[in-house]
C-alpha cells in the first residue's frame, strides 16, 4: 500500500458525558484492527482513556505531562503500545497542573505539534481525546489536528452546543491553525425509534448540506453514519481496562464501531489515491490475525458446549450426585430422630400466644375470639345469641339488638289498608324512637370487654299470635327458625 499523510482528528465537544473518550478508543481499535498504525492521545487529566485501556498513568512512567513541561522528552519515550498496531499517548491527574506551569511558555499552544514531528511518518490515523474545555491542553490538540469531529446526542440542546463550537473553530482557524476544518459529527447513545432524534438527524445533514461549498471550516462536513447505537456494554468495557471489541465483539455498539471505522479509513484512502479494491479493507497480516482470533473464539464455544452438552457419562454423574446427597439427608434425619425438642420458656410462651381462644356462649356453638376483639367481635356474639333458645323462668335482663328484636317479636296480623293519620304519626315516632335506641344498644355493645364470658339472654315476648299465612312467617320459617 503507498505512503499516504497521517490523518489526525481531535474528538472534542465542550459537553461533558456524549461519548468522547468511548468513540476515540473504539474507533482507534477498529482502525487499528484493519492493519493500520494507530496512535490516541489522552489530553485529559482525568487520564479516561488511559484507564480505557487499562493503563494507569500514576505508575506507567512518562506520559503527555511530561512531553508538554520537558523540553528534554521526547514524545516516543512517552508512547505505550496497547494493542497490534494501537499506540497509546497516557495521561495522568498532574496534567491538570500544566496550564499554570505553561502560561508563560511563548508558544504554548503548539508545543504538542512540536514534539509530534519527529514521530509524524510512524502513523497513519492519531485520534486525539481533548477535555470539555477551551484551555492549554485543548489548544495544543486543536493545533496539532487536521479536523475536528464531534461526538453528541442526537438532541436539541446538543445541537445549540454544536453551533457554539463550530464558532470556535472558526476563530481558530483564522489565526492557531488555519488548516483546521470540521471532519463531521459522530452520533453517540443513539435512539431511532424516537421521532426527536430523527428531526435532529435531519437537521444536521440540511446544516451542513447548505454550507457545502461555502468555504468555511465545516465546509464538507457530515453525519458520520452509522450512529452508535446505545448499549450497555459500551458502559461495562472500561471496568474491564478493554475495548468494545475485547469485551463484547459482537454486540450492537461493537458492530457500529466497526462499520464507522472502516468508512472513516475507507474515505480517507480513497482522497489519496488509494485503489478502491484496497481501501478501508484489513491488510492480509490483519486479516489474517482477525481470522485466528475468530478460529479462537469458535474453539471456545465448542468446548463450552461440549462441557455442558447432556450425555450419559453427564447424566450418571447427575444420578450420583443426587443420590449422595439424599443418603447424607437420610443420615442427618436419622440422627436426630432420637432427641425430642427441648421446651424452653421462650418457645411455651409462643405455643401459648398462638393457641385460638374460645368464647362459650349459652346453647350455642363456640365462637373463636381473638384477644381484644371489638366491634367485630361484639356483632357476632349478638347474632349467636339472638339464636339462643328462651328461658322463660328468669326476669328479662339484656335486650337484644334491633335485628333480633324484629326477628323474635310478634308481627300483627294484616287489617285493612285504609289507616287514620294520627295512627301513622304514632307508627313513624315509635319507630324512629327504636331506631336511635338500636343505635345506641349497638354503640354501648361495641366497647371492648376485658374477658369473653357466657351471656345469658332473657326476651319476654308480649303481643298478638302471628298468622300462620303472613309472608313475612313463611319466610323466617324457610330460614329455619
Amino acid at each position: 500500500m503507498q505512503r499516504i499523510p497521517p490523518r489526525i482528528s481531535a474528538l472534542l465537544n465542550q459537553k461533558g458525558g456524549v461519548g468522547k473518550t468511548t468513540s476515540t478508543v473504539n474507533i482507534g481499535a477498529a482502525i487499528a484492527s484493519l492493519g493500520r498504525r494507530t496512535l490516541l492521545i489522552d489530553l485529559d487529566p482525568q487520564s479516561h482513556l488511559s484507564l480505557h485501556l487499562g493503563v494507569d498513568g500514576a505508575s506507567v512512567g512518562r506520559t503527555v505531562y511530561d512531553t508538554l513541561v520537558d523540553d528534554d522528552c521526547p514524545l516516543r519515550d512517552c508512547v505505550v503500545q496497547v494493542r497490534d498496531n494501537l499506540w497509546l499517548l497516557p495521561s495522568t491527574t498532574d496534567l491538570a497542573g500544566a496550564e499554570t506551569e505553561l502560561a508563560s511558555h511563548p508558544d504554548r499552544n503548539r508545543i504538542l505539534r512540536a514534539r509530534f514531528e519527529a514521530v509524524q511518518d510512524e502513523f497513519d490515523f492519531v485520534l486525539i481525546d481533548c477535555p470539555p474545555s477551551l484551555g492549554v491542553l485543548t489548544l495544543n490538540g486543536l493545533c496539532l489536528a487536521d479536523e475536528v469531529i464531534v461526538p453528541m446526542q442526537a438532541q436539541f440542546l446538543a445541537m445549540q452546543g454544536l453551533t457554539k463550537l463550530l464558532e470556535t473553530v472558526q476563530l481558530l482557524s483564522q489565526g492557531l491553525n488555519p488548516a483546521l476544518k470540521v471532519g463531521g459529527v459522530v452520533l453517540c447513545m443513539h435512539e431511532s425509534q424516537t421521532a426527536h432524534s430523527r428531526e435532529v438527524v435531519q437537521e444536521l445533514s440540511n446544516f451542513f448540506g447548505e454550507h457545502e461549498g461555502s468555504g468555511l471550516p465545516w465546509d464538507g462536513a457530515k453525519v458520520f453514519m452509522p450512529a452508535i447505537r446505545r448499549n450497555i456494554k459500551l458502559a461495562e468495557a472500561p471496568s474491564f481496562g478493554q475495548t468494545i471489541f475485547d469485551y463484547a465483539p459482537w454486540c450492537p455498539g461493537a458492530i457500529d464501531y466497526r462499520a464507522l471505522a472502516e468508512r472513516f479509513v475507507r474515505e480517507w484512502e480513497l482522497a489519496h489515491g488509494v485503489a478502491d479494491s484496497v481501501a478501508g479493507k484489513p491488510t492480509p497480516a490483519a486479516a489474517a490475525a482477525a481470522a485466528a482470533a475468530a478460529a479462537a473464539a469458535a474453539a471456545a464455544a465448542a468446548a463450552a458446549l461440549v462441557a455442558n452438552r447432556f450425555t450419559p457419562e453427564t447424566a450418571a454423574a447427575a444420578r450420583a450426585a443426587k443420590a449422595a446427597k439424599a443418603a447424607r439427608t437420610d443420615a442427618s434425619d436419622s440422627a436426630s430422630s432420637g432427641s425430642f425438642a427441648r421446651v424452653t420458656p421462650s418457645n411455651a410462651r409462643m405455643s401459648a400466644m398462638s393457641t385460638p381462644v374460645k368464647t362459650v356462649v349459652a346453647g350455642t356453638e363456640s365462637v373463636p375470639a381473638a384477644r381484644g376483639a371489638k366491634a367485630d367481635a361484639g356483632k357476632s356474639t349478638a347474632k349467636a345469641e339472638a339464636k339462643s333458645p328462651v328461658k322463660t323462668d328468669a326476669k328479662p335482663s339484656v335486650k337484644t339488638d334491633r335485628k333480633s328484636a324484629s326477628q323474635s317479636e310478634p308481627k300483627p296480623a294484616p287489617k285493612p289498608v285504609a289507616r287514620s293519620a294520627a295512627k301513622s304519626e304514632a307508627s313513624v315516632e315509635a319507630r324512629s324512637e327504636a331506631r336511635s335506641e338500636a343505635k345506641s344498644e349497638a354503640r354501648s355493645e361495641a366497647k371492648p370487654q376485658a374477658k369473653p364470658s357466657v351471656v345469658e339472654v332473657d326476651v319476654a315476648i308480649e303481643g298478638e299470635p302471628i298468622d300462620p299465612s303472613h309472608p313475612f312467617r313463611a319466610a323466617t320459617r324457610a330460614r329455619g327458625t
